[in-house]
C-alpha cells in the first residue's frame, strides 16, 4: 500500500527523535482473507520494502501454506513501520577495535502510538475481516495489555472492537466496528524455541474454519 504523504509527514512528525530507520510499507490486498499484523520490520525488510522478508518470512509462508493460502492472498504489516534500533558499543575481533552497531530491537510504546496512524489508516482502506496477531506487541496495540501470547496462542476473539487512536491523537480508544482477531506466534519464535513447531502448525491449522466461514 502506498502511504500518502500527509500520512507520511504527520507520523513523520509524531515519530520525530525516536531511533527509528526508514519506513517499509504494508503490503497486500484489500478485503483479504487475512490481515496479519506484526511487530516492526527489521533490517532485511527495510531494504527489501517487502514486509517479513527474511528468515521470519519464510516461516510465516509456511504458516499460510498449511490453510492454503500465499502472500498475494494477504495483507501484511505492523504497528510500526519503521525500523527500531539500539546503539551498541562492542568490541570486532575481525577490525580488533570497538565499532558501533545498531541492532533490531522491540518498539516502544511510544512508537507504536507514534505510527498509530498509519496502522489505523490500512485498517479503514484494507477493511480485513480476520486480524491474526503475530506476537505480543501487536496484541497489545489491537486489544490493550494484559495479555500473554504464551497462554493465549491460537486463541480467537470474535466480533470485537480494537483500539485506534483517538481523537486527541494522544492515545487509544476502542473502534465502533468490530473484527475477528486470532493471536498467533510470532514466525521467529521457533528459531529461540524448535519444540513450538508443533504448536504454531496446530495453532494456524486451527485458523482455518474462521477463513472457510469467511468465504460461505
Amino acid at each position: 500500500m502506498k502511504y500518502p504523504e500527509w500520512l507520511i509527514t504527520k507520523v513523520q512528525k509524531r515519530a520525530q527523535g525516536m531511533k527509528l530507520e526508514g519506513l517499509n510499507e504494508g503490503a497486500g490486498p484489500e478485503n483479504p482473507a487475512l490481515m496479519i499484523v506484526g511487530e516492526a520490520p527489521g533490517r532485511d525488510e527495510i531494504v527489501s520494502h517487502v514486509p517479513f522478508h527474511g528468515s521470519s518470512g519464510k516461516e510465516l509462508m509456511k504458516s499460510l501454506a498449511l490453510i492454503g493460502l500465499t502472500r498475494d492472498d494477504v495483507y501484511i504489516t505492523s504497528v510500526v513501520r519503521s525500523r527500531p534500533y539500539a546503539t551498541k558499543t562492542v568490541f570486532s575481533k575481525k577490525e580488533n577495535k570497538e565499532v558501533i552497531k545498531h541492532p533490531n530491537r522491540k518498539p516502544t510504546k511510544k512508537e507504536v502510538l507514534a505510527h498509530a496512524p498509519f496502522f489505523d489508516y490500512e485498517i479503514a482502506h484494507v477493511q480485513p475481516k480476520i486480524i491474526v496477531t503475530v506476537g505480543g506487541t501487536a496484541i497489545e496495540r489491537l486489544l490493550g495489555p494484559g495479555h500473554s501470547i504464551s497462554q493465549e496462542h491460537g486463541q480467537v476473539i470474535a466480533q470485537a472492537p480494537i483500539l485506534q487512536l483517538n481523537t486527541a491523537e494522544d492515545g487509544y480508544e476502542w473502534s465502533t466496528e468490530k473484527y475477528t482477531v486470532i493471536m498467533e506466534y510470532h514466525p521467529a519464535a521457533v528459531f529461540y524455541n524448535r519444540k513450538l513447531t508443533e504448536t504454531i502448525k496446530k495453532d494456524w491449522l486451527a485458523l482455518k474454519p474462521y477463513l472457510d466461514n469467511q468465504k460461505d
